[in-house]
């Protein structure tokens, strides 16, 4: 069944997002007001090393209060292409610059809410150039062996759905 967005109209917006509220018609010709959030796309990328280590970001997240494992991520600028978004927050976050990166995945987190997409990448090797410039972003970077990751999961360690995913599809690619 689908339903139809007939029109919406801005509720609230900033730089960051839009919050909207559509009026929906239901496949039963019936109506509804449901609000919409409107985010940029946002990008995301790590490394995994020749010992099958993958780069990752210790955080908190104040909104759920929660700690937990990331990739660097963040909102693709306007007129940005999407890979080099992935690879400027990576070096931005953690001090490393990736190499060519790869498409790993693209999911909608909340697609029942807000419109974002999020693309993740990973690549093959990178190059250390100095401290992060976003320190602030997380408490620690370290290097996590990538056959450690179910688990982690498991034991909600990496909290986040578009991580948890992210980092399933890498270990699927890279240890099979």
């Amino acid at each position: 069944m689908q339903w139809t967005n007939v029109s919406e109209q801005n509720v609230y917006q900033n730089r960051w997002f839009r919050v909207n509220l559509a009026d929906v018609e239901l496949p039963d010709g019936s109506h509804l007001d449901h609000y919409v959030i409107r985010l940029r796309p946002v990008a995301a990328a790590t490394v995994v090393n020749a010992s099958d280590e993958v780069l990752l970001l210790w955080r908190h997240r104040f909104i759920t209060d929660s700690w937990g494992w990331e990739l660097a991520a963040g909102v693709v600028e306007d007129g940005e292409d999407i890979a080099a978004a992935a690879a400027r927050e990576m070096e931005e976050e953690t001090g490393w610059r990736p190499g060519p990166l790869r498409p790993l995945l693209t999911v909608e987190p909340a697609n029942g809410l807000t419109d974002a997409r999020h693309h993740l990448y990973w690549a093959e090797e990178g190059q250390y150039t100095g401290p992060p410039q976003d320190a602030f972003e997380s408490s620690r970077r370290e290097w996590i062996p990538l056959k450690l990751i179910p688990d982690m999961i498991a034991r909600g360690e990496v909290p986040a759905a578009n991580m948890a995913a992210a980092l399933l599809m890498l270990h699927h690619v890279r240890l099979g």
